[in-house]
């Protein structure tokens, strides 16, 4: 895996686990996407997206939180789009994380549209 869609999977996991759990530890973030603590901790450690308090809490910074936003932004309408052409859930999910880190921005911007319409 590209070392910017691992960067990109662990702020998307850290934001939906907030908004599930609450609190988010690296531990949680390792057995949400099946990845070595170790690579979990470097990444977080990294470009100053995500801060980690003395108890191991995680939490986004305001650029980690923009980025994870976009990032599940482009995964929502993706998964959208493939659904609307014809995709099962399942199928349209999978491909969709795959999709979401290498799609241009003027193709998102297509996708978006197209799936917003109904």
């Amino acid at each position: 895996m590209r070392t910017r869609e691992s960067e990109e999977m662990y702020l998307e996991t850290i934001l939906l686990l907030k908004k599930k759990k609450g609190n988010v530890r690296s531990v949680d973030v390792v057995e949400e996407l099946g990845y070595a603590k170790s690579s979990v901790s470097r990444a977080v450690n990294q470009k100053g997206y995500v801060n980690m308090d003395r108890n191991g809490d995680l939490t986004l910074t305001a650029s980690g939180e923009e980025k994870a936003s976009s990032v599940f932004e482009r995964h929502y309408y993706i998964t959208r789009a493939l659904i609307k052409i014809g995709a099962d859930a399942a199928l349209a999910e999978a491909n969709a994380c795959r999709i979401e880190h290498v799609v241009s921005d003027d193709m998102f911007e297509l996708i978006k549209k197209f799936a917003a319409c109904d």
